[in-house]
């Protein structure tokens, strides 16, 4: 047994890694079944260990680790839920994933044996496909058939390298095999366009139509417990039209700051139109990222070591990837999103508006320094143990605080960088309303890039660009909403300690990023050095 409960938690994440990377298919019961075991067997480890003898840091890491062991459980009963949905439309996976474990555990397979499963699972699909096709069969679940078809292929490349092992090495498999594989390999090919046209109900060309899979109010609920949110989700949109209807009289000042009287879309407008010409953006961003730096040390507001200073990169977004991303990315680079040379007239247009100067401006900071780059910086240095308790509630809720500090603190030079500012303001606000929605089964994926038109004021593609990346990437349902909330929790102990003198704000902030990645509660307790019960439960209303 380890010594520490970092070591601890090290081990969990390394036994974790192992089991994700041998059981590789989402849906199977074999991965299913082990992830149970697995974390069921450390809950209860957990509770074997002296909680009541831990000083505050070590009472945080025991109950995050509680934490992320449940919540992976709550994880496991959502696919299995989505599974037996999917399961009328795919059933065969099953017979598939069985030859995947055999080749895993690289146990005696014959080769006529496998052939025949393989013709199987073919006449299985073919009956599925014929089903589908037929006018009077029932129309599916669009959000279902999508999943499905994802798992489909998902399945065509798992045959195909469940095939590859033995190819060349076995001479009787392959005899038995390869023609079987081969048309196997073709139905599931096909089969995934026909559970997308036909059951999704989406055209073979169709590259912009936005599903998503929502998850419904429990499912969002037990999120925000594990995200340590005492809030539901009819709350937290409450919030955000509070913090919205501040976003709209602020826009209404810098509107008359421009001489506009009230009209704040042509105000948005103007400043849409002062972007730079093609190749003119990696220069304005190396400019306004030394702004960033040069304006939080110059005010002692957090510790930018030299090395963090002077060791990000710059990068530039493929068009392709710009269709999920339409903005910048950041980390320990800054990912520029701006045209290229491959995009049509309008694409241009729209990526030149998207990415203007003072929008522009009030990114580049949370990107790089003091936001995500600082954050990583750091990450890497101190109690690196705690990326297993990651939450965007942390992550993009510093990088969404400095922008409310920065504001505070005067950083807007003038109205047209304040409604660039506004913007993300109000975008982050739609974030948590749209999103929440979404998954409340309130909205559909076009309501919700409509929403970010006319209620924020973007570019319709950019729009599009965004509700995608909210529900058709790798972001969780609560990712998108976190921003937002994670920078006002961030502000409301920011209040509370640094406002009313208890604190200096690096080293409030310096703390915050030695203590790496927890739910803003957690952090909370670190910088209170608060003593949490065992039984503690997420309450804080900030």
């Amino acid at each position: 047994m380890p010594s520490t409960l970092p070591e601890l938690i090290e081990r969990y994440r390394a036994d974790l890694r192992a089991i994700d990377s041998f059981f590789s298919l989402t849906y199977s019961s074999a991965r299913i079944e082990t992830l149970r075991e697995f974390h069921q067997t450390w809950l209860k480890n957990i509770e074997s260990l002296p909680f009541d003898s831990y000083d505050v840091e070590t009472r945080i890491d025991w109950l995050m680790l509680r934490n992320i062991n449940q919540r992976a459980l709550a994880l496991l009963d959502l696919d299995q839920t989505r599974w037996h949905e999917m399961q009328p439309l795919i059933g065969f996976a099953t017979s598939l994933w069985r030859l995947e474990e055999i080749r895993q555990r690289v146990d005696p397979i014959a080769g006529r044996d496998a052939a025949a499963t393989l013709v199987n699972v073919s006449k299985q699909i073919k009956e599925l496909d014929t089903w589908l096709k037929k006018p009077d069969t029932p129309k599916q679940n669009q959000t279902v058939a999508l999943r499905a078809h994802r798992l489909t292929l998902e399945m065509e490349a798992s045959l195909k390298r469940w095939f590859a092992f033995y190819q060349g090495y076995d001479p009787l498999f392959e005899w038995w095999v390869k023609d079987p594989y081969t048309k196997l390999s073709k139905s599931l090919t096909d089969y995934a366009a026909t559970l997308r046209e036909r059951g999704a109900g989406l055209k073979r060309d169709d590259r912009d139509t936005i599903i998503g899979d929502p998850i419904g109010r429990e499912a969002l609920m037990s999120d925000l417990k594990a995200d340590m949110i005492a809030y539901t989700p009819e709350e937290l949109i409450e919030i955000a039209n509070r913090e919205f209807a501040w976003c709209d009289n602020e826009l209404k000042k810098a509107t008359r700051e421009m001489g506009l009287g009230e009209d704040t879309k042509a105000a948005m407008e103007r400043v849409k139109t002062l972007h730079r010409d093609p190749g003119g953006q990696p220069k304005m961003i190396l400019d306004l990222a030394v702004e960033a730096i040069d304006f939080v040390t110059k005010r002692d507001l957090v510790t930018v070591p030299h090395l963090a200073r002077d060791s990000w990169r710059m990068l530039m977004m493929s068009p392709e990837r710009q269709r999920i991303n339409p903005f910048f990315l950041g980390g320990e680079s800054i990912i520029v999103s701006f045209p290229t040379d491959t995009m049509t007239h309008e694409e241009k247009l729209m990526s030149m508006r998207g990415n203007n100067e003072h929008f522009s401006r009030a990114t580049v900071q949370h990107e790089l320094i003091p936001g995500h780059n600082l954050q990583r910086y750091y990450n890497q240095r101190y109690r690196q143990y705690r990326a297993a308790f990651e939450t965007p509630f942390w992550r993009e809720g510093w990088a969404l605080w400095w922008e409310m500090l920065l504001w505070d603190l005067g950083f807007p030079r003038g109205p047209e960088d304040k409604i660039g500012m506004l913007f993300w303001r109000m975008h982050r606000c739609a974030r948590i309303i749209f999103s929440l929605k979404f998954h409340l089964g309130q909205m559909k994926a076009q309501e919700c890039v409509d929403f970010l038109v006319d209620r924020v004021g973007h570019e319709r593609e950019n729009a599009a660009a965004e509700v995608r990346r909210s529900f058709e990437g790798t972001y969780p349902p609560l990712y998108q909403a976190a921003y937002m909330l994670g920078g006002l929790q961030i502000r409301s102990l920011y209040n509370d300690l640094v406002t009313k003198g208890k604190m200096k704000p690096k080293d409030f902030h310096d703390h915050i990023l030695k203590g790496n990645a927890l739910p803003i509660e957690m952090v909370r307790a670190s910088l209170t050095q608060t003593k949490l019960d065992k039984n503690f439960v997420a309450k804080w209303r900030f």
